[in-house]
């Protein structure tokens, strides 16, 4: 059963840190990496991510960069160096979250 909702409040953590790891990915490279990582558990939906990643754009967290490839235009995403940043801070504050809720969830 997929759970979808339980990531709903992290899908801006997820985003900044597979961008992290990959470099640029464009939209649909994203929601697959993301099922791939969760074996299919998580499936990111056009509706949530691309309103999310044009927050994060407007906010300067990521940028955008057109390529060509196979004579279609195709949009990349990567982070920027205030996207970096805030990326280690999200990373830091969401491992001391799920330490939280381990620490709960074993009593």
């Amino acid at each position: 059963m997929k759970k979808n909702s339980l990531y709903k409040g992290t899908l801006q953590n997820i985003i900044l840190k597979l961008l992290s790891k990959e470099v640029k990915m464009y939209g649909y490279q994203i929601t697959q990496r993301a099922k791939e990582l969760t074996q299919g558990e998580l499936e990111m939906t056009e509706g949530a991510l691309y309103p999310l990643l044009h927050k994060l754009e407007d906010d300067g967290i990521i940028k955008s960069e057109i390529q060509k490839i196979n004579g279609r235009d195709r949009k990349y995403y990567l982070l920027t160096e205030k996207g970096l940043q805030q990326q280690v801070v999200q990373e830091n504050e969401m491992k001391n979250y799920l330490l939280n809720l381990t620490t709960i969830f074993n009593i």
